[in-house]
C-alpha cells in the first residue's frame, strides 16, 4: 500500500464536533491603472514620474468610486422591484463588499457581507452554498482589523456550512486545508488556553482532505503534497507542545469529563507522533520520486534527518543527510542546492509557518546585534549581544533564550556534521 493511503486508512479518527478553521480569504478585486504616457521628447524625471503615479492612483479612485455608485444603484433598484429580500440581492452586496475592502474599508463590507450572507439563507436555504463567498469576505475583513475572535466564530460557521453543502472532491479539499491553515494561525494567536485542541483539529482537518483527494486522484497524486506537508507541520507542532505551560494541570484536577478525555486523546496523539510524522515525510519522497516537477526547494531527505534530529535520533538523521547529499550529486545544480540546503546551519523546523525564529534584516534595519555559532549537534554556542540598544533589552533576552533552546540543522562537509563559528545576524524585534 502507497504510504500516502496507508496513513488515510491507519488514522481513522472523527473530526472534532466543533471544528473552527480557516477559509478562503475573499481578495479584492484589483483595478489596473491606465497607462499614462509622457509627452513626446520628455524625459522621466522624478517629478514627472511622480505625476503620473499620481495621475494614475486618481484613475484608480476614481475607478472604485464609479463602481461603488453603480453597485449602490443596482442593489437599491432591486430593493424597489423585489423588495428588501430580493433573492438578486446577495451578488450586488458580495460585489460592494469587495469594492468597499480594496478601500480599507471594512466595517462597512461586513456589515454588507452580513445581509448577503443573511438573504442567502432566506432565499437558498440554512446551509446553501451561495453564503460561502459571503461569509469570507466577512472574515477576511474582520481578520484586516485584527478581530481574531469575530474571525474564529465565523470560521467555525463556515466550517458547518462547507461540510452540509460541500461533497468530498477537491472543493472541499481546499476548505478543509485552508480550515486547517486557521487553526494554525489561532493557535499561534495563542486564542485558547489549552492549545492542543487546535492541533489535534489540524491533524483531522489535513487527513480529511488528504482522503478526498487520494480517493479522487489516486495514491500518487502530487496534489496530496499539500495536506502532506500541512500534517507534517502539525506533528511539528504536537511534538513540541509544552503541556506545562498550556494550563492542562488546573484543569485535569476538576471534575471536567470532557476537558479529561480531550487530554487523553491529545498524550495519545503526542505518543505517535515521531512514526506519524516519520511516515508523512516518507509518503512525500514516494509522491516527488514519481512527480519531480511537483519537489519544493527542499529535499524529503533532508526533511526526514531534520525529523530525526528533532527527536534527538541522530545517527538516523546523520545518515538522512548523508543520503540526501548523494540523491542531490545527480542533479545539474547539485553544488548549488546542496550548499543551501546543507552547507550553512538552519533553525529547525526549517518549514514556513513554523519557523521558531524571527527573520534576520540587515544590519543598519535592526536593532538587536548578536552573534554565535552552531556546533557539530546543532546547538548554539557562544552567544553574545553585539548592540548596545538599551531599550531593546527585554525582546533581546527573549530571543537569546529561544535560540538557546534552538535546534539547528549543523553544516555539513564531506557527509559529516560541523561546528560553524563567527555567524552575526541582526533582528528586528520589539
Amino acid at each position: 500500500m502507497n504510504r500516502a493511503a496507508g496513513i488515510c486508512t491507519g488514522l481513522a479518527v472523527s473530526l472534532l464536533a466543533s471544528l473552527v478553521g480557516a477559509a478562503g480569504y475573499a481578495q479584492g478585486a484589483e483595478y489596473p491603472a491606465g497607462e499614462v504616457l509622457p509627452p513626446a521628447g520628455a524625459g522621466v524625471t522624478g517629478e514627472l514620474a511622480q505625476a503620473v503615479q499620481e495621475q494614475a492612483l486618481g484613475q484608480v479612485i476614481a475607478d472604485l468610486q464609479a463602481d461603488e455608485r453603480a453597485l449602490r444603484q443596482a442593489i437599491a433598484a432591486l430593493e424597489a422591484s423585489d423588495g428588501a429580500y430580493a433573492p438578486g440581492l446577495a451578488q450586488p452586496l458580495l460585489s460592494l463588499g469587495l469594492a468597499l475592502q480594496t478601500q480599507d474599508r471594512h466595517a462597512e463590507a461586513v456589515q454588507l457581507f452580513r445581509r448577503g450572507a443573511h438573504l442567502a439563507r432566506v432565499n437558498d436555504g440554512l446551509y446553501s452554498p451561495q453564503q460561502l463567498p459571503l461569509i469570507e469576505g466577512e472574515i477576511a475583513s474582520a481578520l484586516a482589523q485584527g478581530q481574531y475572535a469575530a474571525v474564529d466564530e465565523r470560521q467555525s460557521y463556515l466550517y458547518r456550512v462547507q461540510v452540509r453543502c460541500l461533497s468530498p472532491g477537491p472543493e472541499r479539499a481546499r476548505a478543509l486545508i485552508q480550515q486547517a491553515n486557521w487553526q494554525r494561525q489561532a493557535y499561534q494567536l495563542q486564542l485558547d488556553k489549552q492549545g492542543y485542541g487546535r492541533l489535534m483539529n489540524m491533524w483531522e482537518l489535513y487527513r480529511v482532505a488528504l482522503n478526498d483527494l487520494v480517493d479522487l486522484e489516486g495514491e500518487t497524486s502530487p496534489t496530496l503534497l499539500q495536506p502532506l506537508r500541512g500534517m507534517l507541520q502539525t506533528q511539528y507542532l504536537i511534538s513540541a507542545y509544552d503541556l506545562d505551560s498550556g494550563g492542562t494541570t488546573g484543569f485535569v484536577s476538576q471534575d471536567n469529563m470532557v476537558l479529561r478525555q480531550q487530554l487523553g486523546r491529545f498524550y495519545a496523539y503526542r505518543s505517535q507522533s515521531y512514526d506519524k510524522g516519520r511516515a508523512v515525510i516518507l509518503a512525500i519522497y514516494d509522491i516527488e520520486q514519481e512527480h519531480p516537477e511537483a519537489a519544493t526547494d527542499s529535499s524529503a531527505l533532508v526533511m526526514l534527518g531534520d525529523w530525526h534530529l528533532w527527536h534527538d535520533q541522530r545517527e538516523a538523521a546523520w545518515q538522512a543527510y548523508r543520503d540526501a547529499a548523494a540523491e542531490l550529486a545527480g542533479r545539474a545544480d547539485a553544488q548549488t542546492v546542496a550548499q543551501r540546503l546543507l552547507g550553512a546551519p538552519a533553525a529547525l523546523p526549517d518549514i514556513d509557518g513554523i519557523r521558531p525564529l524571527p527573520p534576520p534584516v540587515p544590519e543598519q534595519q535592526g536593532n538587536v546585534l548578536l552573534a554565535f555559532g552552531i556546533n557539530e549537534r546543532g546547538r548554539v554556542v557562544g552567544l553574545e549581544r553585539l548592540d548596545d540598544d538599551d531599550a531593546s533589552d527585554g525582546s533581546a533576552n527573549r530571543l537569546m533564550r529561544q535560540l538557546r533552546r534552538t535546534q539547528f540543522r549543523p553544516r555539513f562537509a564531506a557527509g559529516e556534521p560541523i561546528e560553524t563559528q563567527g555567524i552575526v545576524r541582526a533582528y528586528d524585534i520589539h
